[in-house]
């Protein structure tokens, strides 16, 4: 697998300590610049200004770029902000001062194709889901946990409550590359494509049986 070579997009084009801490190789931008081809980033960080449009920002972007995993870093995170970032495609959020091994934690992710959101966005999303949701019986052979091995469901139950791989391989007891086997395989019989699907999953099933 190619490595990822990680590019902070920011008003200035510098780095901040923890990001160079983070990815000891990434490469700083402003906006309005492009990449040189000796520096040709497969995954975006986006330290997001103040005062303009998310969708005509990434749009420039992408416009620059190409049509790369955007990850968007808020000095003030905002559940609002966050829905229209992923409403313009991007396939993370976090704070711009995250410490350097949790944006390594949401670099993984998102490399492996997964989305990274907050705990609150989170939990608002799923008690969205879980309001809209079609108020009957579950049927256990509907069930998602049916489509699962026993060790799956522990996995896509942890995944549900947020947990990162490393967190959830320490919580059984087994390697981090054994539970990313996993994950792959609960996403694809689950027929999703990230950790949050994963979640909305779990936790409507969850819901309708204790309506």
């Amino acid at each position: 697998m190619k490595q990822a070579t990680h590019c902070f997009v920011s008003e200035t084009g510098e780095l901040l300590p923890r990001w160079r801490e983070a990815f000891p190789n990434a490469i700083g931008l402003r906006f309005g610049k492009t990449a040189t081809s000796k520096s040709v980033p497969t995954l975006l960080w986006v330290r997001l200004p103040t005062s303009r449009d998310i969708a005509t920002l990434l749009a420039d972007l992408r416009h620059r770029v190409g049509n790369l995993p955007c990850i968007l870093l808020s000095d003030a995170p905002d559940d609002d902000q966050a829905l229209a970032g992923f409403s313009a495609a991007a396939r993370g959020y976090c704070n711009t001062h995250a410490t350097p091994a949790f944006l390594q934690q949401v670099a993984d992710v998102v490399s492996q194709g997964g989305l990274w959101i907050g705990e609150s966005l989170m939990n608002r999303l799923v008690d969205a889901t879980a309001r809209t949701a079609i108020d009957k019986p579950a049927d256990p052979g509907d069930s998602w946990a049916a489509l699962l091995t026993p060790r799956e469901q522990e996995v896509a139950r942890a995944v549900s409550e947020g947990a990162s791989n490393k967190e959830i391989a320490r919580g059984l007891g087994i390697t981090e590359r054994t539970i990313k086997l996993h994950v792959g395989a609960v996403l694809e019989k689950l027929g999703v494509r990230d950790r949050l699907q994963i979640a909305l999953i779990v936790n409507n099933v969850r819901q309708s049986q204790s309506a």
